[in-house]
């Protein structure tokens, strides 16, 4: 290292030394010329040359403790150095490692937040509720209720009647007895007598047999509705018959 001094360099440390050791031997030599040739001072003599000795000694072991407490510093500071860079890569691969999964975990994440979700299948219709059965009409089973089931059948398939008309008719035919039947007419006579409420012969019956009522002559409805039908094929309707038909 340069001296700041002007003109002036610092010596290294081995320069030190010998300088050190010249200078000693300078005082060595002055005090030797100093002192008067006598037989006590070849006594003297040995001081300043034992003191010159010890001197130098001290000198060389500062500088060598002085250079191997650098050393050790300068290798304890290359160990800590050496440990610190060491500390820093691992690190630092452990930061670059952690930011790798941890991008790879966001890349993953983001590829399922993109994934688009699977509609759920629309579920599929209810199936009809069944449609509830008709419920039946009840009907008086008299004169009356076999008239109004009658007529509730000859509505439906499009054939006039009124209720008055129909009563009148079978009181005047039958008096209201489903089990009439007129054995002395000229149909009786001719073996096919009138029968039932509104006494009708059994070819007319089975010609003007109205669909959903029975077969049998003799039930009050199917009789109504036969004659009815025949009546309104005839006359327009049961309403317009005022006798024998």
């Amino acid at each position: 290292m340069r001296s700041t001094i002007s003109g002036y360099t610092r010596l290294p440390l081995v320069h030190k030394l010998s300088t050190a050791g010249i200078a000693a031997a300078g005082v060595a030599a002055v005090a030797f010329a100093a002192v008067p040739a006598s037989a006590d001072s070849q006594a003297l003599d040995v001081k300043p040359v034992a003191w010159t000795a010890t001197a130098t000694a001290a000198a060389q072991d500062q500088v060598r403790d002085e250079l191997a407490q650098r050393v050790a510093g300068a290798a304890a500071q290359a160990k800590t150095d050496a440990a610190a860079a060491q500390k820093a890569s691992a690190d630092a691969a452990a930061k670059a490692k952690a930011d790798k999964e941890r991008g790879e975990k966001e890349t993953a994440s983001r590829s399922e937040e993109r994934k688009p979700v699977k509609a759920a299948p629309a579920p599929a219709p209810a199936a009809p509720a069944p449609a509830a059965a008709p419920v039946k009409k009840a009907y008086a089973d008299n004169l009356d209720g076999w008239i109004n089931e009658a007529i509730d059948i000859l509505r439906a398939k499009g054939i006039p009647a009124s209720f008055e008309g129909v009563k009148r008719n079978i009181m005047r035919e039958s008096t209201g007895n489903p089990r009439a039947i007129n054995n002395w007419d000229s149909n009786a006579a001719a073996g096919i007598p009138s029968k039932g409420l509104l006494q009708i012969i059994d070819p007319t019956f089975k010609a003007y047999h109205v669909e959903g009522t029975s077969w049998d002559i003799y039930d009050p409805v199917a009789n109504i509705a036969a004659s009815c039908n025949y009546a309104a094929d005839k006359y327009g309707s049961m309403d317009n018959v005022n006798s024998a038909y």
